[in-house]
């Protein structure tokens, strides 16, 4: 359900002068480079005042039933020293009757956190809701990447919008910004809500049909601590992003075991083959990558050959029946120098029919996620409530039949189904979909018990990053320049997500029947995402061999994608278009998505070697770069 709430918190013009003439006590907080937050403690409303200018004004708590905590009564406030994950710093609290409102400041941070409690507990929260003095561009960040949702880059003074977890509201000149976003996400969905008309609420408690899939109201957090949010300027919004998905994995740390290898590389089935998925097509993959394209390796000599949905046709009698293809399959890889991977939905039941769950005596029927009454079906999928003991019990038995095969990777899917806001959950402590979640979330990473490289393709963006090490970061994409600028707009204004996760996706690339511009744009997409997951059908002699022997095993290429760093968009396109230019410390990528060539200016000093072309120019300052219709050029930049 869409909240519209801004209007609702908006005072009265008499009330707000009423508090202006008794607005006598005031407290200061400073935070950053000569930054400060200026609190009335009778009427619980704050400002933000940062390089002289005020940016927040008339800002307020919101607590239970989203109503404002504005009464006219003195707020005590109790400072003190803290020393936690984030730093040193100084907590200072706000306490008016059994509701409380801190922000905590800490040394070399040019920003804030804030947070409420209400005892008792709350359904929502909001630490910050109030006016903004910006003129510039918002970010809308989805909740998930499912049903190919898009980023967005919006006019927040004219068009109203509500982000997911953290939006990004920033000057496109000088690319100065603030970030706005919760770094918890174990408890609370949260939407930051632009309302067009310069209002600004931090909503924790935030639920949408459309955005999180939810059709009921935020469950009950019995705590009654809001997540805290970071307020931060940056002088680069990019930087501030980034700042941001380093500080999510400082307040909420990784539950998965610590990466220690290379950047993965792989091979994915669903790329191209699909339901056609056989022992024999996948043996033939892992022969074409040892025999023909030996150089697509990661830094460490590892390539991963997954098999996606599908890989029960080898298992004849299902999740219970003969894995011995399976145990071929992995044989097989490692004979060859591979990895063997696997696939897994761990949330869901397709079959929606009542039925034994593996591993288990329970029915399924038991175990279906309920919502008002009826099963929350989505994507054909019907949602499994992760606290039940028997959706404990699959995950338990077929993982363990996984390692026992010897898989060294799993993908797994539509994890977002755990997310979901519920009737009720077969523990009686979980009471939000997010607690779901985390439940659900530990219990698999525990199975999984460090043996696998783990990758998460349909889930939700930020709440995901505790528990894998990879993660897709838009919907499924093949191959074509749509389908690449799709991918794009997620990494133009998703980017960041390589400091929250290990490494970020941009899906299988697949080359067959594509022009060769086409697919050079696709594999530059993949590079600046971050992995490389290529999903030809190569068990067959195809057109796309060659380019996968000519693309994927080009040594600079292979360098840039394997060393290349993160790549940050430079240019910055309204709406849902993704960047053209995308830049690294040493690499710099153009794409071109129309069918037209384009000339692209672009600021770089020293020599640019076109990977694809080998051709090497000088560039000084602004320089003026030809890309052809649909396609793309990706330059190593030695510095003078």
């Amino acid at each position: 359900m869409r909240l519209s709430l801004i209007s609702r918190f908006i005072l009265p013009a008499a009330l707000l002068l009423a508090m202006a003439a008794d607005a006598q006590e005031q407290r200061t907080i400073p935070f950053g480079k000569s930054n400060r937050i200026i609190y009335d403690l009778h009427s619980g409303i704050y400002s933000v005042w940062a390089n002289g200018r005020e940016v927040f004004h008339d800002v307020f708590a919101a607590y239970e039933g989203h109503i404002p905590d504005t009464a006219n009564m003195r707020r005590s406030l109790q400072v003190i020293p803290v020393n936690d994950r984030f730093g040193k710093g100084k907590k200072y609290t706000f306490r008016a009757g059994e509701r409380e409102h801190s922000f905590y400041t800490y040394k070399g941070l040019n920003g804030f956190y804030t947070e409420t409690v209400e005892s008792g507990g709350a359904r929502s929260a909001s630490p910050l809701t109030g006016s903004l003095s910006f003129k510039g561009k918002g970010v809308l960040v989805p909740f998930d990447n499912d049903a190919w949702v898009k980023y967005k880059l919006l006019d927040p003074d004219s068009t109203a919008f509500t982000s997911s977890g953290v939006t990004a509201l920033f000057d496109p000149s000088t690319r100065n910004g603030w970030i706005i976003g919760a770094v918890e996400h174990n408890d609370w969905k949260t939407g930051i809500q632009l309302s067009g008309d310069s209002s600004i609420a931090v909503l924790a408690g935030w639920t949408d049909s459309t955005l999180t899939r939810d059709r009921l109201p935020h469950g009950l957090v019995t705590h009654g601590r809001s997540p805290r949010i970071l307020v931060l300027f940056a002088e680069d919004w990019r930087a501030g992003m980034e700042h941001y998905a380093r500080a999510c994995r400082q307040a909420e740390p990784r539950y998965i075991f610590p990466w220690k290898a290379t950047k993965p590389f792989a091979w994915n089935s669903w790329g191209s083959i699909q339901t056609g998925l056989s022992l024999e097509k996948a043996n033939r993959v892992a022969d074409f990558f040892a025999d023909s394209c030996r150089d697509f390796r990661s830094a460490d000599g590892t390539l991963y050959i997954g098999m996606d949905s599908y890989w029960d046709n080898l298992t004849p009698g299902g999740m219970t029946g003969d894995f011995r293809q399976l145990d071929e399959f992995v044989a097989h890889c490692r004979a060859r120098g591979l990895k063997a991977g696997i696939y897994w939905a761990p949330f869901v039941d397709w079959g929606k029919t009542p039925r034994t769950v593996e591993g288990s005596t329970y029915n399924y029927a038991e175990t279906w996620t309920k919502v008002r009454g009826r099963y929350h079906d989505f994507d054909g999928a019907r949602a499994m409530d992760p606290t039940h003991p028997a959706t404990r019990a699959r995950i338990a038995y077929l993982i363990k039949r996984f390692k026992d095969c010897g898989f060294e990777m799993i993908k797994i899917d539509f994890i977002g189904h755990a997310a979901i806001e519920a009737d009720g959950f077969y523990d009686p402590a979980v009471t939000t979909g997010m607690q779901a979640f985390r439940q659900g979330m530990e219990f698999l990473t525990d199975q999984l018990d460090g043996k696998m490289l783990v990758y998460a393709a349909i889930s939700p963006t930020l709440a995901t990053a505790r528990y894998v090490h990879m993660r897709r970061i838009a919907c499924d994409a093949f191959k074509g320049i749509q389908e690449t600028a799709y991918t794009l707009n997620s990494t133009s204004l998703g980017w960041w997500q390589n400091y929250l996760y290990d490494f970020a996706d941009a899906d299988h690339m697949v080359f067959a029947g594509e022009a060769p511009g086409v697919n050079r744009a696709r594999l530059v997409s993949a590079i600046v995402t971050g992995t490389l997951v290529t999903g030809d059908d190569f068990s067959k002699p195809s057109g796309a061999n060659a380019v996968a022997r000519s693309l994927l095993q080009q040594p600079d290429l292979l360098e840039a994608a394997r060393n290349g760093g993160v790549f940050r968009p430079v240019d910055h396109q309204p709406g849902e278009a993704p960047a053209h230019i995308f830049a690294s410390p040493h690499y710099l990528a153009i794409l071109n998505y129309s069918q037209q060539e384009r000339v692209f200016e672009v600021s770089a000093d020293g020599a640019l070697k076109e990977l694809f072309s080998g051709e090497t120019l000088r560039a000084s300052g602004n320089t003026r770069i030809k890309v052809g219709a649909e396609d793309a050029v990706l330059f190593r930049v030695s510095r003078r």
